[in-house]
């Protein structure tokens, strides 16, 4: 019976045992259920909120690549509006050009109908000469021909000319109206400041104790100064100014830069003096060339060699009567490119040579002969083509032009130079420089009448016959070139042109 017991207590020990353990299991598994659900509904939670936050983020980005492609259609309309007034403008050039060409047809209608007028009233004068030949002078069939024909020729012959001397007329005022309006739109179009230059500059000092250390002990820092940058230093009484004078407009600026320095650094000898003014010419340096490239970029112009854009930055530091060289040659690039468009021209050749034209007088002060001959040979040196090599040796009327660029430099250098205040030598010292040259040709024996032309550049002096013969005439212009070059002072150089003329007069009576 313990067994029995026993065993019955067993069983009702695992019974419970197992009832106990299935509840436990139960509520665990529920206690699962719940942290599923809530880490379920956390995680819902936590997808919103991401989805919120991208989707915001989705918004802004939007908005700006929506803002972006605002600005860029607002940039296009811009360009597409800046297009559309230079289509305009083209279409107005345009227009007007027809109108030409048109009136061009007209006159040409015309003058076919005037022609073709005349052939008829040939005609019929051919068949009342043959009739008339015919009845009076009973004259063959060849015979009348020939002499109509001669008729006919002496006829047409007069009235061919009369209308060649009326379109010539009428080509030559037409040619010189269009041309007038060319310049005056060139002119309008292009305007540009100048600068007028001096040969000293004047450097201010904060007292004037500073003189007496530029000066130095014995002279020897004005003396190293002066060697080194080869300019004159003028000390004077002026309060509180250092003159530097110098006709080199390069040495003048290194000289300049480098008392500026000496000044405000304060440590002024001749080893500081060394070191300051090999600064100054680097920074000269770097400015030419800063100069030549920005000048390539105001007008446009690609492909120059580097050597004749170091050239060009030059011509910044140069001044021809006070007007700023570099600055001309841009102005003459804008006036000839102008004009080459609207002639139908290729302005960039014209522009290119209107940028180099001047390029010699970077280097006239070093090399024999005109500027114009010197930049005619740098050009060709580096590369430039006939066109703009021929423009460059014209410009001056030393050679004659042959081709239009060449001419339409000639005629930009003119309106460039001949701005108001551009060049600053006056009236009254212009004509007395030509008169004084004038009467340097006139002093010696022999000359009849003597003529400065082109500005000055040029002397024609009229001889007597009988009185110089063709080796005097040699002669004379070599002693008066050599009298004006030590009596008159001038810019470039002058020609000398003798001439002359022998006359033989008879009288019928």
């Amino acid at each position: 019976m313990e067994f029995i017991y026993i065993l019955i207590g067993m069983v009702i020990g695992f019974g419970a045992g197992a009832v106990f353990i299935t509840l436990q299991v139960r509520k665990k598994r529920g206690d699962i259920e719940e942290r599923t659900r809530e880490i379920l509904e956390e995680a819902c939670r936590q997808a919103e909120n991401l989805k919120k936050e991208a989707l915001l983020t989705a918004k802004e980005e939007l908005l700006k690549e929506k803002q972006a492609l605002e600005e860029e259609m607002q940039a296009k309309r811009k360009e597409l509006q800046s297009f559309e007034s230079r289509l305009l403008r083209r279409e107005e050039i345009i227009e007007r050009k027809l109108e030409q060409v048109e009136r061009s047809e007209n006159a040409l209608r015309r003058s076919q109908e005037e022609v073709e007028r005349m052939r008829k009233e040939v005609e019929a004068m051919k068949a009342r000469e043959v009739e008339e030949l015919s009845r009076i002078a009973k004259l063959s069939l060849e015979e009348a021909q020939e002499e109509l024909l001669r008729r006919v020729e002496k006829t047409l012959a007069y009235e061919v000319g009369l209308k060649i001397k009326e379109a010539e007329e009428k080509a030559k005022k037409e040619s010189e109206k269009v041309a007038r309006e060319i310049v005056v739109q060139s002119i309008q179009r292009y305007a540009a400041d100048f600068t007028v230059e001096n040969t000293i500059s004047v450097v201010g000092l904060p007292n004037d104790e500073m003189k007496g250390r530029i000066i130095g002990r014995e002279g020897r820092n004005i003396r190293t100064f002066e060697m080194m940058t080869g300019v004159d230093l003028i000390i004077d009484d002026t309060p509180e100014a250092v003159i530097i004078s110098c006709f080199d407009p390069i040495r003048r600026e290194i000289a300049r830069i480098a008392l500026e320095k000496l000044i405000n650094d304060g440590r002024i000898h001749p080893a500081r003096i060394e070191e300051l003014i090999e600064k100054a010419k680097a920074h000269v340096e770097e400015k030419i060339l800063q100069e030549g490239e920005q000048a390539l970029f105001d007008t446009g112009i690609k492909g120059v060699n580097s050597e004749l854009v170091k050239l060009l930055g030059k011509l910044y530091f140069r001044s021809s009567y006070g007007q700023n060289v570099l600055q001309h040659s841009k102005e003459v690039a804008h006036f000839a490119g102008l004009m080459a468009w609207e002639l139908g021209l290729n302005a960039n050749i014209a522009k290119r040579a209107g940028l180099l034209h001047d390029i010699g007088k970077a280097l006239d002060h070093e090399v024999e002969g005109p500027h114009a001959e010197i930049g005619a040979k740098l050009a060709g040196k580096y590369g430039e083509r006939w066109e703009i090599v021929h423009a460059i040796e014209a410009h001056h009327g030393d050679i004659e032009p042959a081709t239009v660029e060449a001419v339409l430099i000639q005629a930009a250098d003119a309106i460039s130079a001949s701005r108001p205040g551009a060049r600053r030598e006056g009236l009254e010292s212009y004509i007395k420089r030509l008169e004084k040259l004038e009467k340097i040709a006139d002093s010696f024996e022999g000359v009849e009448k003597s003529y400065a032309i082109q500005a000055g550049r040029e002397i024609r002096i009229i001889v007597k016959p009988d009185r110089i013969d063709d080796s005097g005439a040699a002669k004379l212009a070599y002693e008066i070139s050599r009298k004006i070059e030590e009596e008159l002072e001038y810019p470039g150089q002058i020609k000398v042109t003798v001439v002359r003329e022998t006359r033989s007069v008879g009288y019928a009576r």
